[in-house]
């Protein structure tokens, strides 16, 4: 029995010794910090690199167009009693109409050219050069129609130095006062004029 009892004491003497070592705090907390290392943070875009795409986008100033679609209207002409048809004053009034006119779309085509020369510029967006073309384009179309109509009415300013204006280049007919006065570069009467707009379009066709 003393020999039972002394084993028995021994085993729980030995039991007691043997005890679970806890993990050290300090190497749990090394295992968590390297794992959090490892997750990685999208980093921000700086600021100044938008800034600086922003910068680029420049947006296309447009060339202002002179406005179109109105006819020209130009000074009434009082036809006195017994008048005759191209008098000396109806042909001074004329004259008068034709030169203001030229001068206008001289000034015109001055002021244009000298516009598109300050507006040039090298823009870096296509879509802001393409805007920049068209406008460029359109006005450089309705320059050329006003140059055209310069030389219409140095060639009427001519006629009427021949004595030549005022009638029709198609009947010989007077082309009249008031479409004259309507448009001053007519060389047709309403009627050849009309039988020359069909004539274009059956050729269109």
């Amino acid at each position: 029995m003393a020999q039972k009892k002394s084993l028995m004491q021994k085993a729980i003497e030995a039991a007691k010794k043997v005890v679970a070592k806890p993990i050290p705090a300090k190497k749990v907390a090394k295992k968590v910090a390297k794992k959090v290392a490892k997750k990685v943070v999208a980093k921000p875009i700086p600021a100044k690199k938008v800034a600086k795409k922003v910068a680029k986008k420049v947006v296309a100033k447009p060339i202002p167009a002179k406005k179109t679609g109105t006819l020209k209207q130009f000074n009434s002409y009082k036809l006195k009693a017994n008048e005759r048809y191209m008098s000396k004053s109806q042909t001074k009034h004329f004259i008068k109409i034709l030169n203001e006119w030229k001068l206008e779309l001289g000034s015109d085509i001055d002021r244009t050219v000298s516009h598109m020369q300050d507006e040039l510029t090298a823009y870096a967006d296509p879509n802001d050069r393409a805007s920049q073309e068209s406008d460029m384009a359109l006005e450089l179309r309705n320059r050329d129609r006003e140059r055209k109509l310069i030389k219409k009415i140095n060639k009427t300013l001519l006629n009427i130095n021949n004595d030549e204006y005022g009638y029709c280049n198609g009947c010989g007919e007077e082309i009249g006062l008031n479409r004259l006065l309507a448009r001053p570069t007519a060389s047709l009467c309403i009627d050849c004029k009309t039988l020359d707009e069909i004539r274009e379009k059956q050729m269109a066709k």
